[in-house]
Formats: structure tokens, sequence, C-alpha cells
């Protein structure tokens, strides 16, 4: 079994990474790089991750593309996709423990005041008398698999947390909205935090027609996708007093660019697309996994919805 022809097509770091993992945990594969290959009518199956424009149109008889993230976007938007082929992700726990570690660590900064802290330890300032925390009530903006568990956690820490998706879910402990109720989650609450997909849908879902429905002040967190953020209108809401602060990991151009006024923005933390990141050795269990039922045409683990484009 698994008699199947494997590339991956992604930035370098990626492709050496990827490499060892399969060399590790399935070395009867032979993974080659996409980009170097005199017979890309042979692949099977195609590993993709940022992609150069283009790069997908030699592949005409590839059965299964791989997004080596949990994000698709970068496959969904090549005009050289094949839509008849299906296209899988990884889901993996590790990434939902990082996320949502990630998250925490962004509310509990806001809510445990840490800039001015920070701040007043530079400047010797022993202030004990005034409030040390911030009274605050979480909304986040898409349950997906990553959502749900970062929405659990801080409900299990105590906090009070909404969420919004677009079709209706039930969760314990979770005050959720759905459809045409985008507005009144934003008002239920005071830190906002993105977990949406890259879709259509949500480009620069985080503007200002968003910002203005929002409780104000809020404390902004986005892990999403840079692109589902307009960054002129996270600095104007800012400046407006619609946004108290923005905890940021993802952005419209990455790496974020040396002239980016959100570099140097006293209310906006940055982090460089870290929030959290595949483990490439997980990654290659369920990716082998998924060309066994491929072959024994079973029903594929992580399968995209292309209507849904997640």
């Amino acid at each position: 079994m698994n008699d199947l022809n494997w590339a991956i097509i992604a930035p370098e770091a990626e492709v050496v990474k990827w490499s060892k993992a399969f060399k590790e945990t399935a070395p009867h594969i032979n993974l080659q790089n996409g980009l170097s290959l005199s017979d890309p009518e042979k692949v099977d199956v195609l590993l993709l991750w940022n992609h150069p424009k283009g790069a997908l149109q030699p592949f005409t008889n590839v059965k299964l593309y791989y997004s080596l993230g949990a994000g698709v976007d970068h496959l969904l938007k090549d005009e050289g996709l094949n839509s008849e082929v299906p296209i899988c992700r990884i889901v993996d726990p590790l990434l939902s423990f990082s996320m949502s570690n990630y998250i925490t660590f962004a509310v509990l900064y806001h809510q445990r005041k840490w800039d001015k802290y920070s701040g007043h330890k530079h400047q010797k300032i022993w202030d004990h008398d005034s409030a040390s925390e911030e009274e605050i009530k979480i909304g986040v903006l898409g349950l997906g698999t990553l959502g749900q568990d970062a929405a659990k956690k801080l409900a299990h820490l105590g906090f009070e947390v909404s969420g919004y998706s677009p079709s209706p879910k039930q969760i314990e402990g979770i005050t959720t909205y759905s459809g045409n109720q985008l507005d009144a989650f934003l008002k239920s609450c005071n830190v906002l935090v993105c977990t949406v997909p890259y879709t259509p849908q949500t480009h620069q879902l985080l503007s200002m027609s968003l910002f203005e429905k929002l409780h104000h002040p809020s404390f902004l967190i986005n892990v999403a996708r840079g692109k589902v953020q307009n960054e002129q209108d996270i600095i104007k809401a800012l400046e407006l007093g619609y946004l108290s602060g923005a905890f940021l990991d993802v952005f419209e151009t990455e790496p974020l660019p040396k002239e980016s006024p959100l570099w140097t923005h006293p209310l906006v933390q940055i982090t460089p697309h870290i929030a959290s990141i595949t483990n490439p050795n997980a990654g290659v269990k369920q990716i082998v996994e998924n060309s066994v039922r491929l072959q024994k045409s079973e029903n594929l683990l992580h399968l995209v919805n292309l209507n849904k484009g997640y």
C-alpha cells in the first residue's frame, strides 16, 4: 500500500522541516521538491504551503492536495487548483494547545494590565491601591476547532465567554451566537478574539464597520489570518477609542514591513505569526493515514469543504 508519488511545494525552510519529518516518521515515502520535478504529472499527493502563484498547473494528475497547516486560503485562491481533487488540512491537538495558550496569555496581558506594570517597573512606581485587573467579557469570533478550544479553556479559568459562528453551536459554559446575531455578539464583549478562517466573507472583517459595533473600548486579539484585518482601520479605531489595544500575531503583509506604524504604536503588541505552528511529525502521521484512505476509497480525515472555504 502507499505506492504513491509525493511532492511538496513550500518555502525552503518548510521543505527542509517536512522532509526531515517524513524521513523520521515515514521513511518509505520519497518526498520530492515539487518545484524541481521534470515529471510533475506523475505526482499523486501534493503537499502545499504558501506556494508560488501558478505552481499547481503542471500537476495534472494529482489525487490529493494537502495543506501543511490548519488554513487553506493559500490553496483556494490559486487559479490552477483542480476543484475535483480533494483537499485536506492538518488538525493537530498541539495546534489547539499552543493557540489556546497564546490567546490566554494575550487575554491575561490585557486583563492584568501588564503594559501598565511593566512601565511602572522602569519608572520605579509602586501603585498598590488602584484596580489591578480589567473587568472583561471575552468574545471568540469563530468557533472552529481552535476557537472552541480557547473558549472552553478561558471559561474554565472563570472568564465570561461568548462566541460567534455562522452556523449554530452548542458549547457548555459558552453563550453562543450565530447567523444574523453578529451585532449582538459584538456588543456582548469587550475583548474580541478573532479565530475565523480566511474566506472571501472574512476578508478585512476586522475593519471600521465592525469596530463601530463593538462595546467601546474593546481589546482586539487576532490569531486568524492577516487579510482578515484592515490595519489602517485598527490604527484609526485605536485613535478614536473604539479599541483600547491590539495583540496581533498576523498581518496583511508578512513579514510585517519595517515601515508599518504598528511596530511603534504604544497600544499594539506584535508577534511574528507564531501563535500556533504545525508539528511536522504529528502532521506526517495524519497525511499518511489519509493517503491510505485515499487508496482504499475511504472517507478522508479533515476534508475541506470548498463551499465554506475551510
